[in-house]
């Protein structure tokens, strides 16, 4: 078996030390993986939102857990064995290429449900419609609002609190009301909405690569 090039630590002070300014994050960070790695261990999944170019950061997100990302991952041995015995040699071939995968969900990516709430009720509870269906006992929020005020960020925090799941923010400026409202909020020192786009992808991509170094061996 390949050795894995770098481990989950190496990987978090890469972050910090190509963004020196993200230093102020460091405890948050922290915070926020462990948050999802305990998610994950009890077999949890994370739910993702935002606006604009958040949302597409929330596809992101989801994309690199979903899939390989640094390295390939092995799928889970039964789930292959099975497949194999099953179906044969079709089945070896499509467990060979098949990846492992942690659970996220883009509550970004239904357009039929989202229009139908936001026609017949309110477009900014959509979200919150959503993690009050999908969200279990053991899953994750992650709300990513560069101002940390979005409204349909601001309500989704809210029915995850009243359901008991964890959350996460991941925002900049002073963090808005979202601050007030995550368990968890990572505020990047930037004020204009574009940069602080530009520090949120490092960020999420170290905790979706420090998460696959946690979880998976290199086929």
């Amino acid at each position: 078996m390949k050795k894995k090039e770098k481990n989950v630590d190496e990987l978090k002070e890469e972050l910090f030390e190509r963004y020196p300014s993200l230093g102020s994050c460091r405890d948050d960070f922290q915070k926020a993986f462990e948050c999802l790695r305990a998610s994950y261990m009890s077999g949890g999944k994370l739910l993702v939102a935002g606006n604009g170019g958040s949302a597409a950061d929330s596809e992101h997100i989801v994309g690199e857990l979903m899939k390989s990302f640094l390295f390939n991952r092995q799928i889970n041995k039964d789930i292959e064995t099975n497949l194999c015995d099953l179906f044969g040699e079709e089945g070896e071939k499509l467990a060979g290429k098949m990846e492992g995968a942690l659970p996220a969900l883009p509550l970004t990516s239904m357009p039929a449900l989202t229009s139908a709430f936001a026609n017949d009720v309110d477009a900014a509870v959509s979200f919150a419609q959503m993690l009050y269906g999908y969200a279990n006992k053991g899953d994750v929020f992650l709300g990513i609002s560069t101002s940390g005020n979005s409204k349909n960020i601001i309500y989704a925090l809210m029915v995850a609190k009243a359901k008991g799941i964890p959350t996460i923010a991941l925002a900049g400026g002073n963090g808005g009301k979202c601050r007030e409202l995550a368990d968890i909020t990572i505020c990047v020192p930037e004020n204009e909405t574009f940069k602080i786009q530009e520090l949120h992808l490092p960020i999420y991509h170290a905790l979706c690569s420090m998460l696959e170094a946690e979880f998976f061996e290199e086929r």
